[in-house]
């Protein structure tokens, strides 16, 4: 931790302290939620005041929310996710073929030397890891920043189906370029509030990225090392064991699933990295 910001959390909090006592804003959790965008700006103003006591930045709190507004797209997308309602098959054949996996190898050996390395010091299979890059953004082709992350997360916050859980998401947005590891423009992303080229949600993100290129952030849109290496870091939080099989029925296959719980999605990436690991 360098000197700044060993020093920038005390006067946080005494700015924290000082703006609630000005706005006569109790400290205490958010409790309203909607289903409509008729409440949403008391919600956010409510939410600013949570952040702020949660020890959020004035700064970071102004460039990430000052003037979100309420995005019915997101509650639309949200309530139609249809594509994990196809069988294994059909979501297989319409998510990866021969095009995919084709790719896939290529990015093993471009990338050879960082996987080696992420390899080595997370125990997670390179197959594995680049499975989930071609699947979640076939290798940062599909991450096109379409969605504002904080205009998606305030959504999803604000909507009472899972308030608690993007609440959540919402202040470790708000973590994020807090800690400099983003700039506030550059967080757009999925409609959900995915972020980078293998879709980490804020909270995964403030636990598990890594800065394994050596430029000092945790970069998961640009930097190749970053993303691989973060990918490995959150399977290894969760439980991956080194050297042992991914097939369904493992304690691996059950750690795929905390990457995501779809059973198609967990069964496509053993799947695909099945089909790498046979022609290493």
């Amino acid at each position: 931790m360098s000197i700044a910001s060993s020093f920038a959390r005390p006067l946080r909090v005494s700015i924290a302290a000082l703006l609630i006592a000005i706005m006569g804003a109790s400290p205490s959790l958010a409790r309203e939620c909607g289903n409509g965008p008729g409440g949403f700006g008391a919600w956010l103003a409510g939410f600013k005041r949570q952040a702020i006591a949660a020890g959020i930045s004035p700064r970071a709190i102004s460039q990430g929310l000052d003037g979100v507004t309420y995005d019915p797209r997101i509650i639309h997308f949200d309530r139609n996710q249809k594509s994990f309602k196809l069988s294994f098959e059909q979501f297989y054949a319409r998510r990866v073929g021969s095009v995919l996996v084709g790719r896939a190898r290529a990015r093993m050996k471009t990338h050879r030397a960082t996987l080696d390395r992420m390899e080595q010091q997370f125990g997670v299979p390179a197959e594995i890891v680049i499975s989930i890059w071609g699947l979640e953004t076939n290798f940062g082709a599909d991450t096109s920043g379409k969605y504002s992350i904080f205009r998606s997360l305030a959504t999803l916050a604000y909507d009472c189906r899972r308030s608690p859980f993007f609440t959540g998401q919402l202040l470790d947005a708000l973590r994020i370029i807090d800690d400099a590891h983003m700039r506030p423009e550059e967080l757009r992303g999925g409609w959900a509030g995915e972020i980078g080229q293998t879709q980490f949600l804020p909270t995964p993100y403030v636990k598990y990225a890594v800065d394994f290129d050596g430029d000092g952030k945790k970069d998961l849109i640009h930097s190749v090392p970053d993303i691989l290496a973060s990918t490995a870091n959150f399977l290894k939080g969760h439980g991956w064991q080194a050297g042992q099989s991914w097939a369904p029925g493992s304690a691996n296959y059950a750690v795929i699933k905390d990457w995501n719980r779809a059973e198609v999605y967990q069964r496509t990436i053993s799947v695909m990295a099945s089909k790498l690991a046979a022609q290493r």
